[in-house]
């Protein structure tokens, strides 16, 4: 094998370690569909009712 084909070979290998890795961390925060009439509060990580 030329040395551009075992450097593309161990480039791709790795392709999933570093998607991996550079995704870890970013979904902190879980955001789900509240009900009707309530509304996802940062703060408390949760739905809360409007207040009218």
């Amino acid at each position: 094998m030329t040395f551009k084909t075992v450097l593309a070979a161990l480039a791709l290998a790795f392709v999933p370690v570093i998607g991996s890795a550079a995704c870890y961390g970013a979904h902190e925060e879980q955001v789900s569909t509240c009900a009707d009439g309530m509304t996802y509060d940062t703060a408390q990580g949760a739905c809360v009712v409007i207040a009218s």
